[in-house]
């Protein structure tokens, strides 16, 4: 049996163990985008997972989500990514970059004033949080054929200087109702050219999006994300039958690129739907469970050691215990995470958890 402790490789990415920290959206960057010693302290905090997937980053003005939302475009970004990249490789650590468009997750309040957009203007029900308070979502701008095309040049553009900021790699962000998953759903795509209406249709960006970016800086070094099923931010997948072929579609085209990681979150991480995405990929394959409840090591361990997959994605108990693969390891008595402070400004919540030695200490 596998243990969730033991070394493993997805592509280029040599991974110490099984551990990986899940991209958690902590909004500490400046309202330019630009990380700052804040946000280099705290990925280095946790640089003893296997590998680091960071807070989904915007690959262009118009895909910012959040404030305090970091980017991939200016040369100040990508300098303040250098510093994160180079202080949790000093540290010995791996962390790669997860590429995130918004889609119509977005308002223009947030992202500079620019038009919200998506596969059709269809708006999220519901509202945001902006800089100026809280407002419903916008109708967005339906993406032109041609605007389609531009989108796959954005990740790629994104992806490469990832690298160019001392990035492992890229996770492509397909996942938790953005712009590439609002592209899969049937609810939010009602478009009727060739991005719309079939399964195939459908999947058609995620697979050119891969397709390019692997291209660009090499599929060892990519990964993607997908949620099937998730029914978040309005992306709703309630057929069985079409969630099954849209998937399987974008899983068979995917597989031969030789990604390094496909990585699924779903509530059933053992049932016969993610398992058999995971035999039609064929390479290293990632699981988290969800939102519903924390992973708790033993969940962990036995994931790995049933070979339901290669390793575990962990959110929760990695912002509380930035040391948690050596809690985990000893058995160690875990920090309580504070819910109240997992969005938001400054230090507390993201940066002072204590490490297991300070609360020995104690």
């Amino acid at each position: 049996m596998t243990d969730i402790f033991e070394p493993t490789s997805f592509g280029s990415l040599e991974l110490s163990n099984r551990v990986v920290m899940a991209p958690l959206t902590r909004m500490r960057s400046s309202l330019e985008g630009v990380p700052g010693d804040i946000v280099v302290e705290y990925y280095t905090q946790r640089a003893s997972v296997g590998l680091i997937v960071s807070e989904g980053t915007y690959p262009s003005p118009e895909g910012q989500a959040y404030t305090g939302q970091p980017g991939l475009v200016t040369p100040e970004q990508l300098a303040g990514w250098r510093r994160v990249t180079d202080s949790v490789h000093a540290a010995g650590g791996r962390i790669v970059a997860q590429v995130m468009h918004s889609g119509r997750v977005s308002h223009s309040d947030i992202n500079g004033g620019r038009p919200v957009v998506g596969p059709s203007a269809i708006a999220i029900e519901g509202d945001t949080h902006t800089p100026q308070g809280k407002v419903a979502y916008p109708v967005p701008h339906a993406l032109t054929t041609d605007e389609v095309h531009d989108i796959v040049t954005t990740f790629v553009t994104a992806s490469r200087n990832a690298i160019e900021a001392g990035f492992d790699g890229v996770e492509l962000h397909s996942a938790n109702g953005y712009l590439l998953h609002e592209f899969l759903s049937p609810v939010s795509n009602q478009r009727d050219d060739v991005y719309g209406g079939s399964p195939e249709n459908r999947a058609r960006l995620v697979i050119e999006v891969a397709t390019a970016v692997a291209a660009e800086i090499g599929a060892d070094r990519v990964g993607l994300r997908i949620s099937p099923a998730h029914n978040i931010q309005g992306v709703l997948e309630n057929d069985e039958a079409d969630l099954a072929a849209v998937y399987g579609t974008l899983v068979d085209a995917i597989a031969p690129l030789g990604l390094a990681y496909l990585s699924a979150l779903h509530v059933e991480p053992s049932g016969a739907f993610v398992q058999d995405l995971r035999a039609r990929f064929g390479g290293p394959f990632v699981v988290n469970s969800g939102f519903g409840t924390i992973t708790t090591r033993d969940e962990a361990a036995e994931i790995v050691a049933a070979d339901v997959a290669d390793a575990v994605a962990v959110g929760r108990p990695v912002i509380a215990n930035p040391d948690l693969v050596r809690r985990w390891r000893e058995d160690a008595e875990l920090n309580p995470l504070n819910p109240a402070t997992i969005y938001g400004p400054g230090a507390e919540g993201y940066t002072d958890y204590p490490m297991l030695d300070a609360v020995l200490a104690v």
